[in-house]
């Protein structure tokens, strides 16, 4: 594609204006990048400003692979650079996602897009929506925080949302591939920062809002903003909008909705909705439940664990019913809704050792949700392992820790990802919230009742927790889930809450 074909996508606002040889602007542009170390002969690079990294500081590299030109905000020292074609705008961000969609030829156009945002239980609610859709005979991809997946095709996810140009590319190859809806979590961060500009959905759903992401934006109201663009900016003619009244935020959402002329479905607990809860029978195995969807009864079997996940349950079924999916089609999708990675997910033990549950909990209304659930579903003692991320909202800290003191009988904290934060400097904050539990050593935890320990190592503490279990206990380790890694400094060191809690299993002999 010639540049000034492919710069025709850009708004006039980002004050385009091209530096070079007569002809620049037939340049021809073979691909698109923003990683200079990816960079191929033909390339575009556009230099992206980030909280790390800046790619204006690589435009000579980029330049040296071959880059047929720059998108740049600010102009190099223009002597040095002879012959390049330099792209100026006022903002590259901005401008990488309509350059990508352009370049890929629009794939968001040819897909039915679904997207999932809230706090909470996004990745829960597309695996459902994924299965239901699958059931109803439909060709599906997903898009989000473990994986992005597409019949024949997986690859494990690098952000909830991903950049602009990746979503873009990544649609384009499911197009391709033919599928024909698209099941996505549009976290706030996506959202904020563009990466879904140029993409209509047709249904947009909301699971809930709670603090979360607030050294991101700042205080809550910005953050329901950043959550109203969904319903506001992204919408195609004639979509439907799924809110979840449960929630109080819940009725922004639908004004949000109705003012982009969408037509709004809701979901709630109990009482007046599109889709309600019944009654429910909840246990460690799975959960039955039935459903009031559009004034008719819905028996399901939900294999996903907790009281919670009939939230997600709920949100999934209505965009169900706004797609049009028959009734036998939800409860078989529901039914074979595959466990949700790190989402209160069993580490199978035998029958000496007790039960291990590892959830992504890490938000104070998550820790809340989920050990709020297990309590009554264990058998003696719940002992739950925790920590909270460095570099991230430190206000959330002590909040999470109250949760787990009102709910378990021991608890350890630990680290979780401290990044480039003090891991003890971390932990003294949680244990800010940890002052209903008497604060023991690691070697006491055992013999005294409600009490907690600090031990810094999360493989240990992961080791402690369940050395000290009896078989009819519960130990619950949140905050990591389906992560593979724990992040010290700017290093990804190989950790994943699983592993260690099957090899502490092995090590006591009660691994299955």
């Amino acid at each position: 594609m010639r540049l000034h074909e492919l710069l025709r996508g850009l708004d006039d606002d980002l004050d385009v204006r091209i530096t070079g040889p007569d002809d620049a602007r037939e340049t021809i542009v073979r691909g698109i990048t923003y990683d200079s170390r990816a960079v191929a002969p033909g390339d575009l690079f556009v230099a992206l400003r980030g909280a790390l990294h800046d790619g204006h500081d690589h435009l000579e590299q980029a330049l040296r692979l071959g880059a047929a030109a720059l998108v740049v905000e600010r102009l190099p020292d223009l002597p040095s650079w002879g012959d390049a074609v330099l792209v100026q705008v006022r903002d590259t961000r901005r401008a990488l996602a309509p350059l990508a969609r352009r370049f890929f030829g629009d794939p968001a156009a040819e897909l039915e897009l679904i997207g999932i945002t809230g706090t909470n239980g996004k990745t829960s609610t597309t695996y459902l929506v994924e299965s239901i859709l699958r059931q109803a005979g439909r060709r599906v991809g997903l898009v989000g925080t473990v994986e992005i997946r597409h019949p024949g095709q997986r690859m494990r996810a690098v952000n909830t949302t991903p950049e602009s140009l990746d979503l873009q590319r990544t649609l384009r190859a499911m197009r391709t591939n033919q599928v024909d809806a698209v099941v996505m979590e549009v976290s706030s961060h996506g959202l904020e920062l563009g990466r879904v500009s140029g993409c209509r959905f047709l249904v947009a759903a909301v699971t809930n809002l709670t603090p979360e992401h607030l050294d991101f934006h700042r205080d809550m109201d910005a953050y329901l903003e950043a959550k109203l663009r969904l319903f506001r900016d992204h919408l195609r003619p004639g979509a439907s909008a799924v809110v979840n009244l449960d929630d109080p935020r819940g009725e922004a959402f639908v004004a949000a909705a109705r003012g982009s002329g969408a037509r709004v479905l809701t979901t709630r607990s109990k009482g007046e909705a599109d889709v309600s809860l019944e009654h429910a029978e909840i246990t460690l195995e799975g959960t039955r439940a039935r459903l009031r969807l559009a004034g008719a009864p819905l028996d399901l079997q939900v294999p996903l664990l907790g009281e919670f996940n009939l939230e997600n349950v709920r949100v999934a079924v209505t965009v169900a019913l706004a797609l049009g999916v028959a009734p036998e089609a939800i409860a078989a999708g529901v039914a074979a809704c595959p466990q949700v990675p790190g989402r209160l997910e069993r580490v199978q033990a035998g029958p000496d050792g007790p039960t291990v549950l590892v959830d992504y909990a890490h938000t104070p209304d998550a820790v809340e949700k989920l050990l709020r659930t297990v309590r009554p579903l264990a058998g003696a003692r719940l002992i739950t392992v925790f920590g909270c991320g460095g570099d991230r909202d430190r206000s959330k800290r002590p909040l999470m820790a109250r949760a787990v003191a009102r709910y378990s009988d021991r608890a350890v904290a630990t680290s979780d990802n401290p990044r480039t934060e003090d891991p003890l400097a971390i932990l003294a904050e949680v244990e800010t919230g940890l002052d209903a539990l008497r604060r023991v050593a690691p070697s006491e935890l055992d013999a005294t009742a409600t009490s907690y320990c600090v031990e810094p190592d999360r493989r240990a503490a992961i080791r402690l927790a369940i050395d000290i279990a009896r078989p009819e206990d519960t130990v619950v380790l949140a905050g990591k889930g389906h992560e593979d890694y724990q992040i010290v400094g700017r290093d990804r060191l190989p950790f994943d809450d699983r592993r260690e809690a099957r090899r502490a299993l092995e090590a006591r002999g009660a691994a299955t």
